[in-house]
């Protein structure tokens, strides 16, 4: 079954998507979370994971992997923990079996050698090799959830590529890919002009360049 509005946002870059998300006033640029290859691209429905310091008695990282649809992105909040960490290879290698979109974590990963070697896309705020085994547990699944300071709900558009990752909102894909899908015109068409031999100046006025992202009035 196809996703349109995924196959859309996946066609745009994500400096587009930011332009237009800042246009409508919408939060959802991650900030430093980043690719493990700067090749990676991944879009598709969130699938949000909610990890927490381990209790009493010990929780457990959980094995969540066989209940994500194919296809959606794997977004992980672990508190921005980078020395106890939740996805390593085993991890990767069932989601990339399964079919899985990629995965982005507010923290970090390990065993980043296999990601790399199977090209699956990993989005996150470092690496190091200590596990997180008894040291943080799987809370809730599919709750709302942080990301690189933006807030994601299961069914969001999660869009990563050489620039990190921006999230879109479910409630308002269509404006937000739209709004980019204009912006990406107008900068295509502002190479063009130059191309013919227009100055960079006189094609950004006509293409009102400056006004792009600017927030809309109301």
């Amino acid at each position: 079954m196809t996703d349109a509005n995924v196959e859309r946002a996946a066609r745009l870059d994500c400096a587009s998507l930011s332009d237009a998300m800042d246009r409508l006033g919408i939060p959802g640029q991650c900030f430093g979370i980043k690719p493990l290859d700067h090749k990676f691209r991944m879009a598709g429905r969130a699938f949000t994971l909610l990890y927490t310091p381990i209790g009493t008695p010990y929780g457990n990282v959980g094995d969540f992997i066989d209940d994500v649809p194919n296809g959606n992105v794997i977004v992980i909040d672990n508190g921005g923990r980078k020395d106890a960490n939740i996805w390593g290879d085993i991890l990767t290698y069932c989601a990339h079996k399964r079919g899985g979109g990629g995965t982005a974590i507010d923290g970090g990963c390990r065993d980043t050698s296999l990601a790399l070697s199977l090209n699956y896309p990993m989005y996150t705020k470092g690496y190091y090799m200590r596990t997180g085994k008894d040291r943080v547990q799987l809370e809730a699944t599919n709750v709302p959830v942080t990301i690189g300071h933006v807030r994601v709900n299961a069914g969001d558009i999660c869009r990563g590529d050489s620039d990190g990752v921006v999230v879109i909102p479910k409630q308002r894909e269509l404006e937000v890919i739209e709004t980019a899908e204009g912006i990406e015109r107008a900068e295509e068409k502002i190479r063009e002009l130059v191309g013919s031999g227009m100055t960079l100046r006189e094609a950004r006025a006509q293409q009102q360049y400056h006004l792009l992202q600017r927030k809309k009035d109301g």
